[in-house]
């Protein structure tokens, strides 16, 4: 590997501080021990004395701790300290199984390992490692192989919420394509209208992508794309069959570092491969008994366009929970609200129900649209709302 792909110093160290961080616990449960019961059972004595309350287990909570070295980034991130003259810059490509796939800075791939104590260092996050990261490795056994051992600091991401925690899809984007079907499946705004408000939360620039237009009659579409693109968000319609609206789609993905995301069945993949055929991505059809889409691409992976840039191709997903916004967050992200919330009577008015509104009097007034207002009042009615409260630990309301 070339030198210049090395870490000239190694930066941090002077800053470098010891924090206590929790282990992760293992995924696997717990082996029970077999005999427990029929030995409670048997001997009454042993009954009457067993513990209740307790857990029985061979670590006690302080055994469940560890002390790392490390730096804080921007935010609340912690960076390993690593020696850097010993690493080499990288950018993960995809995860497989326990495993990475990097682009090292002489153009080869490394499949690398994560070094352990990153899953430590993990705060509030179910991904050590995502498809976009910016990673330092070491090289180690075959020419080709390599460990993680630090995360760079991540910026543009798109995330979402999955089981209490923060499901980051992938890192390091300056904009988000959302993609959507006109049929089969059928349009769902709402959808598209979540995916705005997380790109608005991470600052990245959304794209929305309605692709089959083959399958209807496009003036069908007409409201909806004045909707979005009076707010300024560009609407690119297209058709996997006969090519429509590919070569603009094409200048839009040009030269920028673009996550492709949306329900399974939309076509993300064929629209993909449509836009630079040199991509050669895997593509399945829509089920013919659910009319759901079926998750083609497993893992979100980061490929060059022929053209310039890179996109990332993620899995296809049928619910996206918003990750770090209550519900009293939400009318800031609808960008269109923005100048009206100033002339509510109440400082924390909710747009429902409360008298003086200026938002439901701008919507009384056309001045929002009233399909954008009635997608805002089903996103707050919904239980689709995860984020982190520093004093109380991750809620989900």
């Amino acid at each position: 590997m070339a030198e210049k792909g090395r870490k000239g110093k190694r930066s941090g160290q002077s800053n470098a501080k010891k924090v206590r961080v929790d282990m992760q616990k293992n995924r696997q449960a717990r082996a029970r021990q077999q005999n427990l019961t029929r030995e409670l059972l048997s001997d009454d004595n042993n009954a009457e004395d067993a513990a209740t309350n307790e857990r029985v287990t061979s670590r006690n909570e302080m055994s469940r701790r560890r002390t790392v070295v490390g730096v804080e980034s921007s935010g609340e991130q912690l960076l390993r300290v690593v020696d850097e003259q010993e690493c080499f810059e990288g950018r993960v490509i995809s995860f497989i199984g326990l495993n990475c796939m990097v682009l090292g800075p002489d153009g080869r791939q490394y499949e690398c390992s994560v070094r352990g104590v990153l899953r430590s260092l993990t705060r509030d996050s179910r991904n050590v490692v995502v498809a976009g990261d910016r990673v330092l490795f070491r090289q180690e056994g075959d020419a080709h192989q390599g460990v993680i051992e630090r995360v760079e600091p991540r910026h543009g991401l798109l995330s979402r919420g999955s089981h209490g925690r923060e499901h980051i899809l992938v890192a390091n984007i300056d904009q988000v394509l959302v993609v959507a079907s006109a049929a089969d499946p059928e349009f769902k705004p709402q959808l598209v209208d979540r995916y705005l408000i997380s790109a608005e939360r991470h600052g990245i620039r959304p794209l929305i992508c309605i692709n089959k237009i083959d399958l209807i009659n496009p003036a069908e579409l007409l409201d909806a794309v004045r909707i979005y693109g009076r707010l300024g968000y560009p609407v690119v319609l297209t058709s996997n069959l006969d090519g429509r609206g590919t070569s603009q789609l094409r200048s839009y993905l040009q030269g920028r570092q673009t996550a492709v995301s949306g329900q399974s069945g939309v076509g993300k993949s064929s629209l993909l491969n449509a836009v630079d055929p040199e991509l050669n991505l895997q593509t399945a059809d829509v089920s013919d008994w659910t009319r759901k889409g079926t998750h083609t691409t497993r893992r979100a992976r980061l490929v060059p366009l022929s053209f310039g840039g890179w996109v990332v191709d993620t899995p296809g997903i049928r619910q996206f929970e918003l990750w770090g916004i209550s519900r009293e967050e939400v009318d800031g992200y609808f960008i269109e609200f923005r100048p009206f919330i100033t002339y509510c009577r109440f400082p924390d008015c909710s747009h429902t129900h409360e008298e003086d509104c200026g938002v439901k009097l701008a919507v009384q007034q056309h001045l929002i649209s009233q399909a954008r207002y009635q997608s805002y009042l089903r996103l707050i009615e919904e239980d689709i709302f995860v984020w982190k409260n520093p004093a109380r630990g991750t809620n989900q309301d």
